[in-house]
């Protein structure tokens, strides 16, 4: 369906040049956030435009700041900030160090803490296996391998999304880990299909934790 044309130029090219440039540019910045389209960029940017000027530049320090102050932690990668090279989680002494809960991202671990049904450690991927490309995106394969051969790991929950992504990372974990002999379980059922850790309700993902096998 061709788009309506006005004096020969398409609605659509008209509405890409009426933005200025730097407005235009702005849009195109956040429209590489995830989840988040033009459309959704565009509210972004005017919601600024119509912040007082202060406003703006303490939105702006405090983003500069952010890669000041955040670091990695060396075990688990969830950003955190504060002294020493471990995340509160993996410093805490009181935690389950027999078990190892391996998330896609940092909301996912951020969704299973709050059930208050998990005492273990974490491990974040960082991304998912995809099976299309047959390949992996930014997953921190490697370092999970290291992780998991600690002797002090004796279970390994692949607590990952029940996504297409997700069941080809878990397929993918799995065998990586097979030659540890060590005991790989998965979530319980009661996550819906195609939905994701971050957005499941505390009860749905407790029961999940306690069926995992």
């Amino acid at each position: 369906m061709k788009p309506e044309c006005v004096s020969g130029i398409s609605r659509r090219a008209i509405q890409i040049t009426m933005y200025s440039n730097s407005i235009q540019k702005l849009i195109s910045l956040f429209s590489k956030f995830p989840t988040v389209g033009p459309k959704t960029a565009a509210r972004f940017v005017f919601y600024l435009l119509k912040l007082p000027r202060e406003q703006v530049e303490e939105i702006s320090m405090e983003l500069a700041h952010l890669k000041e102050i955040i670091k990695n932690c060396v075990l688990c990668f969830l950003p955190f900030e504060g002294e020493g090279t471990m995340c509160p989680i993996c410093s805490d002494k009181t935690r389950d160090r027999s078990t190892l809960c391996v998330v896609e991202k940092e909301p996912d671990l951020d969704s299973i803490e709050k059930t208050n049904k998990y005492k273990g450690l974490y491990f974040i991927l960082g991304g998912n296996v995809s099976p299309v490309r047959k390949k992996e995106t930014a997953i921190r394969s490697d370092a999970l391998l290291k992780r998991a051969q600690d002797p002090q790991v004796n279970e390994i929950i692949l607590a990952l999304n029940p996504t297409t992504e997700g069941e080809a990372t878990t397929l993918y974990i799995e065998r990586l880990l097979k030659p540890l002999n060590k005991k790989v379980t998965k979530l319980g059922r009661g996550l819906p299909v195609g939905g994701e850790l971050e957005y499941a309700d505390e009860e749905t993902l407790s029961s999940a934790l306690e069926g995992r096998k």
